[in-house]
């Protein structure tokens, strides 16, 4: 059952099975609050190409954590992120907080359809996720040592899960965050090298960072069977965004939390004694 309260308060999470969504809901639920989960296989499900799917998971809702897959970058998320709005908006919903992501115009727009919606809002807009290499397309390169990427030597501040995560649920349940955009980074510029380093004095093993061209990276990803989407938001990331716009720190976390990010050290050092890069001996 996914909703803890059918009738009140209901805090819609999409993407809740996601490397956000997932720990929102879990916060959420900690401190009392009820979720409802907004995905393909949830109860009712909620599926982002069928727009009539919407009407249930929204029923009830006063508060909607917003995750667009695979990236507001995508062509269509401008007119699915405007449906979503329309929609919530007849149902009563009162508070929006959306993921976005640095540096991306694209993403900026679906930013504004949410600012002008009328309702509260909180945009958050993200750099790098340190839990792409623990959870996400690069695990399978750091369980083989070689981090094999075209992210030549342009630093970026990656951010942890879990901080995201904090400044979504204050968003979600606190006053005082309406009207905000946090732009949330980590404390640390690091390069590739840097994090194949951190990832090697945390796992006790040696992992290489070698840089491969944007183009046979893309075929590799293209030969391995990833979906379409995946290709595209990679190629665009790649080609795109990790061109140094985003080579700066900001103070997005501390001003949400009260607190400073976690550093991507400290998360390596974590991940690695969950067991999840452990390969055979």
């Amino acid at each position: 059952m996914q909703d803890q309260n059918l009738n009140s308060n209901i805090t819609l999470v999409l993407g809740g099975t996601g490397k956000t969504g997932r720990r929102v809901a879990e916060r959420l639920k900690v401190k009392g609050h009820a979720v409802r989960i907004g995905s393909r296989s949830s109860r009712p499900p909620f599926d982002w190409d069928n727009e009539r799917s919407w009407e249930a998971s929204l029923k009830d809702v006063t508060a909607v954590y917003i995750t667009y897959v695979p990236d507001l970058a995508m062509p269509g998320a401008t007119d699915a992120i405007q449906a979503l709005v329309n929609q919530a908006k007849h149902a009563g919903v009162e508070r929006l907080v959306l993921l976005s992501g640095r540096g991306e115009p694209e993403a900026q727009a679906c930013e504004r359809i949410v600012e002008e919606s009328g309702l509260e809002w909180t945009v958050i807009r993200a750099a790098w996720f340190n839990q792409n290499f623990s959870e996400g397309a690069f695990i399978e390169m750091v369980l083989d040592g070689k981090i094999t990427l075209p992210g030549g030597d342009t630093p970026e501040p990656y951010v942890d899960a879990d901080d995201i995560a904090d400044v979504v649920v204050a968003a979600l349940t606190e006053v005082g965050h309406g009207g905000q955009i946090y732009e949330v980074t980590g404390p640390r510029l690091m390069t590739m090298t840097d994090v194949a380093a951190d990832l090697s004095r945390a796992t006790g093993r040696q992992i290489d960072y070698i840089d491969i061209p944007h183009e046979a990276f893309i075929a590799e990803i293209t030969n391995s069977g990833a979906p379409k989407d995946v290709v595209w938001i990679l190629d665009y990331l790649f080609s795109t965004i990790l061109d140094g716009r985003n080579a700066h720190l900001t103070d997005g976390v501390a001003r949400a939390l009260g607190r400073p990010p976690k550093d991507f050290a400290k998360y390596a050092r974590e991940t690695a004694a969950s067991g999840i890069w452990r390969t055979a001996a």
